[in-house]
């Protein structure tokens, strides 16, 4: 009887061990970290043509109902918090008048639900700048599509970004920034860029 009752035990606490495994690895995700995902997306009302020059700069859309071109409405560089991150956020006004958040050379690590948030909160260097952002208002641009590369989030019709302060790349699996960037008036430059 007591042999039955250790195997018992035994059996029942690998099946605990396993599904806690399970269950970890689904939460945190750590493959994630060794998986790079890069997105190149063009800056929408923009045109490359590689095939003059594959690291040739965009130019404006050469379309004659537009009245001006993508135009840059204020920016900020990405400080690490959680993960080294670096490059370079614009919010760009585009010639129909809808606007979008756009991502530069983004180099971040790869992790479980990672969002592009426009928030009101300063940015902080250091830990201190880990968890504000989800402190104040926040407005979710969907899931970051890829941890590296230039891409782009639009802005959902009625926000207002002049309310809005900051960009913060957010795991909403542990509520925490993994780098953010404090939006600065750009002076209304046009946006020509696209890498």
């Amino acid at each position: 009887m007591g042999r039955t009752r250790r195997a018992s035990l035994i059996t029942g606490l690998t099946a605990a061990v396993a599904v806690a495994l399970a269950a970890g690895l689904y939460w945190f995700q750590p493959w994630k970290l060794w998986q790079d995902e890069t997105v190149t997306e063009s800056l929408p009302g923009t045109v490359v043509d590689v095939s003059r020059d594959p690291g040739a700069e965009p130019e404006e859309s050469p379309s004659s109902s537009a009245p001006t071109g993508p135009v840059t409405v204020s920016s900020g560089d990405l400080i690490s918090h959680e993960h080294p991150t670096t490059g370079t956020v614009r919010l760009v006004r585009l010639a129909d008048g809808s606007q979008v958040i756009r991502l530069e050379r983004l180099d971040t690590s790869n992790g479980p639900d990672l969002r592009v948030w426009l928030t009101d909160a300063p940015v902080k260097e250091g830990r201190a700048g880990w968890h504000v952002f989800d402190d104040g208002a926040h407005v979710s641009l969907g899931k970051l599509k890829g941890n590296k590369g230039s891409q782009n989030y639009p802005l959902p019709d009625g926000v207002d970004p002049s309310r809005y302060s900051s960009v913060t790349i957010w795991c909403d699996r542990f509520d925490v920034s993994f780098g953010a960037a404090a939006l600065t008036d750009a002076g209304d430059t046009t946006a020509t860029h696209g890498n």
